[in-house]
């Protein structure tokens, strides 16, 4: 499979739905996943910080090690690849990576990234809650373009919020500086998912104030 192989955007949104059972003997190499998180990762964030982390399960061991974390869901196990999408905390240590190569390349000036980094400094020093808000934020932004990056692929998912945090962070020695946002399963599905409704969007719409 191959990015280059594009579906219609609104076609790739109507049509993912949240799978629950997969093809067990589907595998997706290294590779057809880097692609998959490449794409993802141009999702936006504040800053340009980028605040994720992707902790991929796609031996089937770890996959068995999650189970029991995940409450016995099984499409942990079926998926080809289960994606845990960790939020930053501490995103903004990555400044100097985000800024430093626009400034050798002559895109921003030092001093203005030097007034950029006080700036996110202050920001994450201020307010305790806003690094915890802003690595869930964030990290759920790259998490909604890696589902529709694999749909545009041909490939399933399914955005998990239902698994034990604390068992996973020590299961999986998750450092103290991520914080574990979501887990994604990713693999092929046996059979068409069942569509779900939506609210009609006019009632979900208040325009200019309540």
């Amino acid at each position: 499979m191959s990015l280059t192989t594009i579906t219609d955007f609104y076609t790739i949104v109507r049509e993912r739905h949240s799978i629950k059972h997969y093809d067990a003997s589907h595998k997706l190499s290294e590779q057809e996943i880097i692609e998959l998180l490449e794409i993802a990762s141009r999702a936006p964030s504040a800053w340009n910080l980028q605040h994720w982390k992707y902790l991929c399960i796609h031996d089937q061991s770890a996959k068995e090690k999650l189970l029991p974390i995940a409450y016995g869901q099984k499409q942990v196990i079926e998926a080809s690849v289960v994606v845990a999408v960790l939020g930053d905390l501490q995103a903004n240590l990555n400044a100097e990576d985000v800024f430093g190569p626009d400034v050798e390349a002559g895109l921003l000036r030092e001093d203005v990234k030097s007034g950029l980094i006080s700036q996110i400094n202050e920001a994450y020093s201020e307010t305790p809650a806003y690094a915890r808000d802003e690595a869930i934020r964030n990290a759920s932004l790259a998490a909604m373009q890696l589902m529709l990056a694999a749909k545009a692929k041909g490939l399933a998912t399914c955005p998990m919020g239902g698994f034990n945090t604390d068992a996973f962070i020590e299961a999986f020695n998750v450092p103290s500086r991520y914080i574990p946002v979501m887990l994604i399963t990713i693999g092929k599905e046996p059979a068409p998912g069942r569509p779900t409704s939506r609210i009609p969007v006019e009632k979900t719409i208040i325009w200019n104030s309540y």
